[in-house]
């Protein structure tokens, strides 16, 4: 429940910054020295960042998207040229920086319950991608992060444990398709940035649906997508 009422959290408090910072510059407040950066892309990125680090401050990507925005920011306020071609290697600095602590908290929060890995997904994809076949008798869930990159993966032949089971996703520049089977009861709460997650399941009316059982896809996709759909 707490997982879906951030959900709805974040998209209610940029709405709110957002006709906050249109108001402001409406009636004249915001100067222009502010207004060129705060209305920037750079500003937007920041903007975003930041709400998204309020409504979910145990992920890194608010905290990626704020540093991005700075990044890039930083040479406009200090009116100093910069290399542009430092640009890419920063990017990719930072993007590897997310990937240590995305896998370092995967590892910890898995050796903690003593599980193996082998009922676990861990699916990377960075500028490239493929297909992954899930057979596990009693799958939990796992991670999935994709940059510039994608993967289908295969579910079909997989088993879900009893409980919840939760895929985290992360897709920048990049995307995932799940396959599951039709008689998975599965729930989306993923966010989408500048990008989208379908669940393009097709309802088979002869299925019987174990509720007791129940796949989780959470995430965040970034100038990304993604999807869902069965077999």
């Amino acid at each position: 429940m707490a997982e879906a009422s951030n959900k709805r959290l974040f998209p209610g408090l940029l709405l709110i910054v957002i006709g906050t910072l249109f108001l402001l510059e409406n009636i004249g407040v915001i100067p222009y020295e502010v207004k060129r950066y705060v209305f920037s892309w750079q500003g937007w990125i920041i903007m975003i960042g930041s709400v998204f680090l309020i409504s979910r401050p145990n992920q890194p990507t608010g905290l990626i998207m704020i540093t991005v925005g700075f990044f890039f920011l930083i040479p406009e306020i200090l009116d100093i040229s910069f290399d542009t071609r430092l640009y890419w290697p920063v990017i990719l600095i930072l993007i590897g920086i997310f990937f240590l602590v995305r896998q370092q908290r995967s590892s910890s929060s898995q050796a903690s319950k003593g599980e193996s890995s082998m009922d676990w997904l861990d699916d990377t994809s960075v500028f490239g991608g493929g297909d992954v076949v899930v057979t596990s008798e009693n799958f939990k869930g796992g991670k999935a992060t994709y940059v510039f990159g994608g993967s289908t993966v295969n579910l079909s032949r997989a088993k879900l444990s009893e409980g919840k089971a939760v895929i985290d996703i992360f897709a920048m520049f990049g995307g995932c398709t799940f396959i599951v089977p039709s008689d998975w009861n599965v729930r989306v709460e993923t966010t989408a940035i500048f990008g989208g997650f379908s669940d393009n399941r097709k309802p088979n009316p002869d299925t019987v649906i174990d509720l007791k059982k129940e796949l989780i896809i959470k995430g965040t996709v970034l100038f990304g997508g993604g999807e869902v759909k069965n077999f």
